[in-house]
């Protein structure tokens, strides 16, 4: 039983469409994206200049309404709550001059017109004496400017001879100090993976001049897609991870589309094909197929909306900004770009380029794999399944990444408040009528000082309805005690001492408690979304039941084995948590990217059958066709993601070696092993659709013209030239 043919016809045709059009008016498009990169380029200095750190609000939550709350009721205490911590090498917080700074400082803020109040903490037991603590009320969510930070340090040193210093810190604070330590970040991967991959596209392509067209692509791609970003949100500010993976899938996903056309191209005028006809003939084929995995990172990308986290949410948009320029470029930049450069594309030849035929060893490779397709299914599902065990003992948390800001002024402050027992202050929030006076916390607030997970209590009240107290907490607001607290509060305490008060729970403890609970919740509704998505995608793309379901359990394998090498390696980061933020962004991007290869392998396999009708013939062609693509582009593709190994943030370590890893196994195990010999074992079954089914999906075009199947090459014949039936296949 041969397979329908899918349905790429209408696909190929709009593709075909647009890649000639995009030739015969290639100074055009050459002109538009040039301009668009000189646009976007004098737009960066804006986009720095608007970095902004995440927005961890939930809007809606309980943490998000008792900070509304407070800052209704309390709008001296303002929208959030920072900290002014004081530190001397010699002084005391007793001494007059210790005195002079700390009251300066207060004057100083107190003129802001963004600053509220200006409470001194009372001192805590075990707190360094030549330590204090200063609350700032702050309106709005953007951190303090760095002027008023400057001023407020030069006024501690004027008023205490130089002896005490002081640093705004919290969340807003050191976040925003992850900012700058992201952003030197984000410089350092560009100057290590740019010179590696430019260097692995020149060994895989055979020249110089090869690699460079798939370069220019990704760079106008990035360039293009940061200038966007600094265009569409200038108000609000951009988020600095926002950036950084914008610019990461960017370049991936355009140097594995340009590598799709490029190597499509240079088969086609191997066959005597003139540049523009190869051109054209790429994009009908390998454009068509950019634009399919394209689409499915955009639609796995837009399963992250469903998470009601800021933050979270411009992860999806820059996910998508970057799919969708990219496959813009393969689409009208690449075809532009390989008639233009035709003749430069073999300029610099390697030393060993043109010794061998490209599909030697991939042709052995697949000869090798049909005649044993057991033994290595089940060998490639056993390392899988191995490399996923550990994944058992993995612990996932939200957690601040202190090793990203331990070097600036907001982390060492925050790194001696939580040594001083005043890890955060949280605001207890408790609204009574306004006849009634305020609610009587003593019982609550004896109860709390005796806790040994309390450092200070502290009773307010506005005179009308609300009632407050800042509980200041011992533990990081991201441990197991600070959430046990929060329960505590919540669950039993207040209910038990203060029957029928209503409870709100503002401040860094709460918010990190929100969103934990948000995103344990939200993660299986994105990965059912994504699930639900790659079998309607592949399911019409295939018209194959079996093809889909094969691709899905196989990409939780590969994820699985790809977290559980995390689980072991995991000591490397720090505090050996695994960021609950990880599992949610990274089933998204390596969903979307293994539809990328899958579509490649299985569409080559698809098209081999109907032309063959024989599915051992047409899986080991198949693969022979695409191993050297699949094999460079996930090189590529490896490559860029490990690159967030060198920065400084424990989340984007640990996203890139997740990433990295399963495009790894991906494009090794599973589309050079299992997808094979899974497909071989299969046989006509691969392509079985039941016949209800089948009269729900669009019908498939007229099969082509059945040819004499091609057998896998024999050494003899590995050598031989391309012919041009060969180079027009998909």
């Amino acid at each position: 039983m041969a397979p329908q043919a899918p349905p790429f016809t209408c696909r190929a045709a709009a593709a075909a469409r647009i890649g000639d059009a995009a030739v015969r008016h290639r100074r055009a498009v050459l002109t538009v994206w040039l301009g668009l990169v000189l646009l976007s380029l004098t737009l960066l200095p804006g986009l720095v200049r608007a970095l902004v750190p995440p927005d961890t609000r939930i809007e809606g939550s309980p943490s998000a309404a008792a900070a509304e709350l407070v800052a209704e009721k309390y709008p001296q205490l303002g929208s959030q709550q920072v900290i002014l911590a004081f530190a001397s090498s010699g002084l005391p917080a007793s001494d007059p001059g210790y005195r002079r700074a700390v009251r300066a400082v207060a004057a100083k803020a107190a003129e802001e017109p963004g600053v509220g109040a200006v409470m001194p903490l009372p001192p805590v037991a075990g707190q360094d004496p030549r330590h204090s603590y200063l609350l700032l009320g702050v309106r709005g969510e953007r951190p303090l400017p760095p002027e008023l930070s400057a001023s407020l340090r030069a006024s501690a040193s004027r008023a205490s001879a130089g002896n005490v210093e002081v640093a705004p810190t919290g969340v807003t604070p050191v976040l925003a100090a992850g900012v700058r330590t992201e952003l030197a970040d984000l410089r350092t991967v560009e100057l290590i993976t740019a010179p590696v991959v430019a260097v692995l596209l020149a060994a895989g392509l055979g020249s110089v001049g090869a690699a460079v067209l798939p370069l220019l692509s990704a760079g106008a791609v990035v360039v293009t897609g940061l200038g966007v970003l600094a265009l569409t949100r200038p108000d609000e500010g951009v988020d600095m991870t926002t950036v950084s993976i914008a610019a990461t899938v960017g370049l991936g996903l355009a140097l594995d589309y340009a590598l799709l056309l490029l190597l499509r191209y240079r088969r086609l005028r191997g066959a005597g094909g003139t540049p523009r006809e190869a051109a054209a003939r790429t994009a009908a084929t390998a454009g068509s197929t950019a634009a399919w995995a394209g689409t499915a990172v955009l639609l796995t990308a837009a399963c992250l909306l469903v998470v009601d986290i800021p933050s979270v949410r411009a992860l999806a948009v820059a996910v998508v900004l970057a799919a969708g320029l990219a496959t813009a470029a393969a689409l009208t930049l690449v075809p532009a770009l390989l008639v233009t450069g035709d003749r430069l594309l073999g300029w610099g030849p390697m030393p060993w380029a043109g010794r061998a035929a490209p599909g030697a060893g991939p042709a052995r490779w697949a000869r090798h794999l049909m005649r044993r397709p057991v033994r290595y299914a089940a060998a490639g599902t056993a390392l899988l399944a191995l490399a996923a065990a550990p994944l058992g003992g993995v612990q996932t948390g939200v957690h601040f990444d202190r090793g990203a800001f331990a070097g600036s002024d907001a982390g060492q402050a925050l790194a001696r408040m939580e040594a001083d027992g005043l890890a955060s202050v949280t605001q207890l929030a408790l609204p009574h009528p306004p006849k009634e006076g305020p609610v009587d916390t003593q019982r609550l607030a004896g109860e709390l000082r005796a806790d040994p997970r309390v450092s200070t209590v502290t009773a307010l009240d506005n005179g009308r309805d609300t009632t407050v107290l800042l509980i200041g907490e011992r533990h990081p607001v991201d441990s197991p005690a600070a959430a046990d607290l929060h329960r505590d509060l919540r669950d039993r305490l207040v209910p038990r001492l203060l029957p029928g008060q209503p409870v709100h729970l503002a401040g860094p403890s709460a918010t990190v408690h929100d969103l934990d609970r948000e995103l344990r919740e939200r993660l299986w509704q994105v990965l059912a979304l994504i699930l639900l998505g790659t079998f309607a995608l592949t399911l019409l793309l295939f018209r194959s039941l079996l093809v889909p379901l094969k691709a899905i359990a196989l990409n939780l394998l590969c994820l699985g084995a790809a977290f559980g090498l995390l689980t072991l390696a995991v000591g490397r980061f720090a505090d050996g948590t695994v960021n609950l933020l990880l599992p949610v962004v990274t089933v998204t991007l390596v969903f979307g990217l293994s539809m990328d290869y899958g579509v490649f392998l299985v569409h080559r396999i698809a098209e081999r059958h109907r032309e063959s009708g024989d599915n051992t013939v047409a899986v080991a062609d198949g693969l022979r066709d695409t191993a050297r693509t699949v094999s460079l582009a996930a090189g590529v593709m490896v490559v860029t993601f490990a690159g967030l190994l060198f920065t400084h943030r424990q989340e984007l370590q640990q996203l890139g070696f997740v990433v990295a890893v399963a495009i790894l196994l991906d494009a090794t195990v599973v589309r050079l092993v299992l997808v094979p010999a899974l497909m071989r074992l299969l046989g006509h079954r691969n392509w079985w659709l039941p016949g209800p089914l089948a009269r729900l999906l669009p019908p498939p075009p007229a099969p082509p013209r059945p040819r004499p199947a091609t057998p896998v090459p024999r050494p003899a014949r590995e050598h031989r030239p391309v012919t041009p039936a060969e180079a027009e296949r998909d």
